[in-house]
């Protein structure tokens, strides 16, 4: 479930997947550019769930 979630997000262009050839094998997600302009919108529902949880 999560590997289809971050590959929809490589995708899509939000995150960018490196894969380093090593054993264990090992990958590395970080934001594109793009990725980084959602960081405001990703942030509202954390906030409005902190506003609500002392209620």
């Amino acid at each position: 479930m999560l590997t289809l979630q971050l590959r929809k997000l490589e995708e899509n262009k939000i995150v960018k997947r490196t894969v380093y050839a090593e054993v264990p094998s090992r990958v590395e997600y970080e934001l594109t550019p793009i990725g980084h302009e959602l960081k405001p919108i990703i942030k509202e529902p954390e906030k409005w769930g902190k506003k609500h949880k002392a209620l």
